[in-house]
């Protein structure tokens, strides 16, 4: 039975991924679970699942959760001790949000086990600093995000990235998909988490609604397999379906199709090079299909371009985006900015990066620091005036 340790386990990738493993009693063992501080929901899935430790990220609340958990297993606290989780099993799933999940992808790899990676800001923040621990004997990344785990099957059956010509990723254009800019100007916190396809925390849903998810998935496409940006790219797919395609130099276009489930990404990961026996998000073919594709309206929903630029840009571009962008998220779910803000000060901070490399985790840090602390800024200049020229 393969270990695996559950990081974000509270979340949506987290709660999704012990589906997975429930579903399959016999091949899964859950060696670890953490959250950050759902400490009643953290306890109920250690009383379900028992698995021999449990981590919080947020030490305050240590002891209420350790009066709730099963005798005899173990609790440990802080980031550090995430990451030692992330040492510990046969497969660790990053399902922890933000640039918080970058210590458990690091600590993964350098000890050689398969990362099942659902936690994108940490490949895209540090991705020169991952690709060095990545050829650490054992060390393997399985993509869980859907698209990217798309691909990866995609690159599989067409042997590589051998006469590939491009990849496309497909996004379903998320709640906004055909709003012009004008539309898009009293656009409300609710509205901007109504996703018409898929369940995801708040921060991954708002960065549908931009179209900033699928620009960090472009950047993350591009460490993930080694391909140009000027190879990458998105269309809108509104029935999510097609979770994305490889074409080749010949013309021929691989693609792969299913319903939309997230379970079917994380139980590829989980037992690659296997599949599950447990068909997730498999598809009626007796039932009529339409599959649609359209370019996205880059005026409309500026995010995919800024973080096209900050690939190509290199060094530490991709940190200072991923830094600004969490910031400006928090801004508008707080009510402090409106969305169309979110791109004016994720562009505002971008003006600001300071050139400098990703040479050393060191390095990403303090650029995602700086970067955060640059958009805190311009969040406070922006709550009289929008940063995309529009009054709220």
């Amino acid at each position: 039975m393969k270990t695996i340790a559950v990081l974000g386990s509270t979340g949506s990738i987290g709660t999704q991924t012990l589906d997975v493993i429930a579903s399959e009693p016999n091949e899964f063992e859950v060696h670890s679970i953490a959250a950050n501080s759902s400490v009643e929901l953290l306890a109920a899935q250690a009383e379900a699942v028992r698995p021999k430790v449990v981590g919080l990220i947020d030490p305050t609340r240590a002891s209420e959760l350790a009066a709730m958990l099963p005798v005899g297993t173990e609790l440990v606290t802080g980031l550090d001790a995430l990451a030692g989780l992330a040492r510990s099993a046969d497969v660790v799933v990053n399902g922890v949000v933000g640039f918080a999940g970058l210590p458990v992808t690091l600590a993964a790899l350098e000890s050689g086990k398969r990362l099942a990676l659902a936690n994108k800001e940490s490949l895209i923040a540090a991705g020169p600093v991952v690709e060095r621990v990545r050829s650490t004997p054992g060390a393997e990344i399985i993509p869980v995000d859907s698209e990217h785990c798309a691909v990866h099957m995609c690159l599989r059956a067409g042997e590589g990235t051998r006469q590939l010509r491009r990849i496309v990723l497909t996004a379903s254009g998320g709640p906004f998909r055909g709003y012009a800019a004008e539309m898009l100007e009293e656009v409300t916190i609710d509205q901007a988490l109504a996703h018409p396809t898929w369940s995801m925390g708040p921060k991954i849903t708002i960065d549908s609604s931009t179209l900033m998810n699928k620009g960090l998935e472009v950047i993350e496409a591009h460490e993930l397999f080694g391909v140009d940006y000027d190879d990458i790219e998105v269309v809108v797919h509104p029935q999510s379906i097609v979770h994305s395609m490889a074409e080749f130099t010949d013309g021929a276009t691989i693609a792969q199709l299913s319903e939309p489930d997230m379970r079917l990404p994380i139980g590829y990961a989980l037992t690659y090079p296997d599949r599950l026996s447990t068909p997730f998000g498999a598809m009626d073919w007796t039932k009529a299909v339409s599959l649609e594709f359209y370019q996205p309206d880059r005026q409309a929903f500026r995010c995919l371009d800024l973080a096209y630029d900050a690939g190509r840009s290199g060094g530490t571009a991709p940190a200072w985006l991923s830094g600004a962008n969490e910031v400006a998220v928090e801004g508008f779910l707080s009510g402090t900015i409106s969305w169309r803000q979110i791109a004016g000060v994720v562009a505002e901070a971008m003006d600001r990066w300071d050139g400098s490399k990703a040479d050393s985790l060191e390095s990403v840090l303090a650029a995602d620091a700086e970067a955060r602390r640059v958009a805190k800024e311009v969040v406070a200049s922006a709550t009289s005036a929008d940063t995309g020229g529009n009054s709220r």
